[in-house]
């Protein structure tokens, strides 16, 4: 009752400003307020024709939860009843909307039902303030088409039900990428049919870390699973329908062991091998001089590319010890018949090799920035999370580019700089508004060269997060604070401005039952 009492008296004036000031995050590009509201309540009802009909059943979800009102959804609109009217419409915006709110009821307009979904989302995000509806229009676009964030669910697994509220978290600030990290050394999460033992052996450790890396404790608690391809096509389709596409993870040719422990032949050595309970690098990866390891690639590819329709797959390709390679007869013979300098243009040969591959099935790789080593395959775009480097190497070169540096986009760092206000991390310092002031372009590159650099993204690696609700409290509310440096243009953000409409924001993670870090609310 206390805390009811104290949040009555620190939310209200909050919520009264917000009638003239609706927090959206990320912010609008352009936002006009008129005189006069719009009241959401009995009678309205949602006017939308058959292409944007899970738009509109959306919304009428949000509003019956909201207010327990029954909104029923109309192919047209009702002479004199009060409407929200959803329409594809030529706004000239792409994945862009115009929302219109007057006394009279409230229109969205969308390019296509992205942009109307998105309209939809910030009108859903001004109903938390109450049903008054400041009269207002919003004009509105993203400033980058790619704006994701990561989950890694190979050093911990989390299920279906969990995977699909972080999907919600990204659709309600209007991310359009989840990347996904199925394999890893320490478990292969993805059911892959033709490879049953990837499963069986693959997705289950002995054990795990415990504490902090440095301490080297573990338990003996077998732990695992994996998603079935059934449960990939579920995620896959639920993000799809809220115009979020799907970047899997597979591996190669490092963080790999998990796979090896399944079937050793394709490593250099022939194993034997058992999935990994420590976090980190391993030098046991797949044997780049074997033929048969890219036919067992390639088979795994075709059963991933069936689930998942992306025109991007993440190869990974970072951290890839070459230990292995140089003392493999195999290896060092494929080095000699390629003409290759080095183990590092072996790793380029095997990059390479896994494109033309994809290409020919009419996809596109993404990996880490240690795929420009030795050579940067042809169409291949690079994630840059070792600083901004990498990113710009390949920008100049002309291959396109996701800034995803562990400095600021690292949502496994800590977010206070006192430690022990804070769950275990793995190390770094990552607050709120270094996040915000990021800028995803870096000055380096030239107007040519800007163009190459799709957007950025969030990752959240989870070697020391072992449940979802850790999960949430690491992402939440960075992943808000990047979506706005992804969304909005630069010159319109505003960190204190970002800051009172995310107080208001809590409201919707509350009613969400997420659990987010609460810093901001007492360090501002």
């Amino acid at each position: 009752m206390i805390r009811t009492i104290f949040l009555f008296f620190i939310i209200w004036p909050l919520l009264a400003n917000a009638r003239q000031v609706p927090a959206i995050i990320p912010q609008p590009q352009s936002m006009e307020l008129h005189d006069g509201y719009f009241q959401i309540g009995e009678g309205l009802h949602i006017v939308a024709a058959d292409p944007l009909t899970f738009e509109a059943r959306f919304l009428k979800e949000k509003i019956e939860t909201a207010y327990g009102l029954e909104i029923p959804v109309l192919s047209k609109k009702k002479r004199a009843k009060p409407s929200i009217v959803l329409e594809i419409s030529d706004v000239g915006l792409a994945s862009g909307y115009q929302l219109h709110i007057t006394d009279q009821g409230i229109r969205i307009k969308g390019q296509d039902a992205t942009g109307v979904f998105h309209g939809v989302q910030s009108l859903v995000q001004m109903m938390a303030s109450g049903p008054e509806l400041p009269a207002l229009t919003i004009i509105d676009y993203p400033r980058f088409g790619w704006r994701g964030m990561h989950l890694d669910c190979a050093r911990h697994f989390f299920t279906v039900e969990e995977v699909k509220k972080y999907i919600d978290y990204l659709a309600m600030y209007k991310m359009n990428t989840f990347h996904w990290h199925l394999t890893e050394d320490q478990g292969w999460r993805i059911e892959i049919k033709q490879y049953p033992l990837l499963t069986e052996i693959g997705a289950w450790r002995d054990g795990s870390m415990i504490g902090h890396y440095r301490d080297q404790k573990f338990d003996s608690i077998r732990y695992g699973g994996f998603y079935t391809q059934e449960d990939i096509k579920s995620v896959v389709a639920y993000a799809a329908q809220r115009h979020i596409n799907v970047v899997p993870e597979i591996e190669m040719p490092g963080h790999s062991v998990a796979a090896l422990a399944a079937y050793p032949e394709f490593s250099c050595t022939g194993g034997p091998f058992e999935v990994e309970q420590r976090w980190g690098i391993f030098e046991d990866v797949y044997c780049a001089g074997n033929d048969a390891t890219f036919e067992f690639l390639e088979n795994i590819m075709d059963e991933v590319l069936a689930l998942f329709p992306s025109e991007y797959i993440h190869i990974g390709g970072d951290e890839c010890p070459k230990t292995r390679w140089k003392a493999c007869e195999k290896c060092q013979n494929r080095i000699k018949a390629e003409g290759l300098a080095d183990e590092h243009e072996l790793q380029s040969y095997f990059i390479q090799r896994m494109e033309k591959y994809l290409n020919s099935r009419g996809r596109k790789i993404i990996g880490w920035d240690e795929i420009l080593e030795g050579g940067l395959a042809p169409n291949a775009a690079v994630m840059s999370w070792r600083g901004i480097k990498g990113g710009i190497a390949a920008a100049k070169e002309g291959h396109y580019v996701v800034m995803s540096p562990g400095n600021p986009c690292y949502f496994d760092h800590y977010q206070h700089e006192n430690k022990d206000m804070e769950p275990v991390a793995i190390g770094g310092f990552n607050p709120l508004g270094k996040v915000y002031a990021y800028e995803p372009v870096p000055e380096e590159l030239d107007a040519t060269e800007s163009q190459f650099v799709m957007g950025a993204q969030g990752n959240v690696w989870t070697e020391y997060m072992k449940t979802f609700s850790h999960v949430e409290y690491m992402a939440l509310p960075r992943m808000a604070a990047l979506s706005e440096g992804l969304w909005t243009e630069a010159d319109l953000k505003d960190y204190d401005q970002f800051l009172d409409r995310l107080e208001l924001h809590v409201i919707i993670l509350d009613q969400m039952g997420a659990n987010y870090c609460r810093h901001f609310l007492t360090d501002k």
